[in-house]
Formats: C-alpha cells, sequence, structure tokens
C-alpha cells in the first residue's frame, strides 16, 4: 500500500522531481518493506489468471524507486496525465481501474441554484418592466421601481434553472435585459 501512495503522490506531481530521491528515502524509513507485508489472499485472488496474479507479485516486489520509475513509463506509454493521478495520491487504486476520460473532462457539479439579474431595460418600455418585476417578486410599486432603475440589480436569486428561464423570458418580452448566473 505504501509503494502505492507514494509512486502515485510522485508520478502525480506531489513530489518535485528534483525532491523526489529524498522524499522516497524518508518515506522509505517510515514504511515497511515491501517484502515484510503480508498480503491477504482473497477468493478474487483465487480465481485470477496465473499470469495476472505472476504480475501483482512482480509489482509487490519492487522497491520505492522503481515502483515510482513503473509509475512514469506506465503513464508514458498509456498516455495518462498528471491530472488522471492526482485522485490516485490518496488512495491505491483498485487493480485494473483506470479513471475514465469523460470523468476527466467532467467540470464540477452540476449547478441547481441560479441568480435572475436585470441587466439593463428600453427606457420606453419602463413601466411594463416594472409592472413585471412586481408580478414576478411581489414588491410594491415603489420596491419594483427602484430595483428597475438601479440596474443592473438582481431580481431574485436561488431559484430552479426552469424557474429563471421562465422569469428571463417575462423579463425580456417587456423590455429588459436579463442575465442567469
Amino acid at each position: 500500500r505504501g509503494v502505492g501512495v507514494l509512486a502515485g503522490a510522485c508520478a502525480g506531481g506531489g513530489v518535485q522531481r528534483g525532491r523526489a530521491a529524498t522524499a522516497l528515502q524518508r518515506a522509505a524509513a517510515r514504511v515497511q518493506p515491501l517484502g515484510a507485508v503480508r498480503l491477504r489472499s482473497s477468493s478474487a485472488e483465487e480465481d485470477m489468471d496465473p499470469k495476472i496474479k505472476d504480475l501483482v507479485d512482480q509489482i509487490a516486489s519492487l522497491s520505492l524507486l522503481e515502483a515510482a520509475q513503473l509509475t512514469d513509463a506506465l503513464k508514458e506509454r498509456l498516455g495518462i496525465s498528471d491530472a488522471m493521478m492526482m485522485p490516485a495520491a490518496g488512495a491505491v487504486p483498485a487493480a485494473g481501474a483506470t479513471p475514465p476520460p469523460a470523468a476527466e473532462e467532467a467540470a464540477a457539479p452540476e449547478k441547481t441554484a441560479f441568480s435572475v439579474k436585470l441587466e439593463k431595460f428600453d427606457p420606453a418600455s419602463k413601466i411594463k418592466v416594472i409592472k413585471e418585476v412586481r408580478a414576478l417578486t411581489g414588491l410594491g410599486l415603489k420596491e419594483a421601481k427602484e430595483l428597475v432603475e438601479n440596474a443592473p440589480k438582481e431580481i431574485k436569486a436561488d431559484v430552479k434553472k426552469e424557474e429563471a428561464e421562465e422569469l428571463k423570458e417575462k423579463l425580456e418580452a417587456a423590455g429588459g435585459t436579463v442575465v442567469i448566473e
């Protein structure tokens, strides 16, 4: 386990190349040699192809430096970037588990709460925009007028995407320019 963590950290950019050997030496002093670690055998290991079992044994017998070199060579051969290796730095991935490319390209979780902001309005349709803001927000005439006149201003916050789109349509129909954030 220690080798996978250290190899993943070195390969993932967690340690700068100039200090990689020093970091590996310090870590090796804190980690048991792989030969001393008793690997648990499981039913999955018994069902494993002998070729795979031999490969696992060979990898488990590598020194920390050799494991780091193996990681670098595999990354280069398989075209795996450092960004893909970063999540693996904290834990050893399951055998044969490689992150799918779609997961790498996936952005932050989908946004669920939006704000509707009135950027500006057509002066000729100011009254229509004020009426629409009143209807959508429940504000009084004075508050709605101040809100419209002080554009850009947030009309509603923390609304669902569908509701935000609906508010945008209505305000633009009345003559306003609206942005959903």
